[in-house]
């Protein structure tokens, strides 16, 4: 079971990985980024890394943080 759920987590890996590269809007992207981010850090800990799932979490968490403010900075509103 645990080389299935690796399996399946991969897929959904590589899933993210082609969805942001496609996708145009922005926020969207960041929200796949995000998904992206935590998968990787559940696959690290089943992988008994758990140095890297911490590291992979917080640098996901910090950068979708930093994403999103700088695209709702960045935005042009429409009047």
């Amino acid at each position: 079971m645990p080389e299935a759920l690796t399996a399946l987590s991969l897929a959904f890996l590589v899933a993210c990985a082609v969805a942001v590269a496609f996708i145009r809007d922005l926020v969207y992207a960041v929200v796949i980024f995000g998904a992206y981010s935590l998968v990787m850090a559940l696959v690290w800990n089943q992988m008994s890394a758990p140095d890297m799932a911490i590291t992979e979490a917080a640098a996901g968490t910090a950068m979708t943080v930093l994403m999103v403010g700088v695209i709702i900075r960045t935005r042009r509103r429409e009047t």
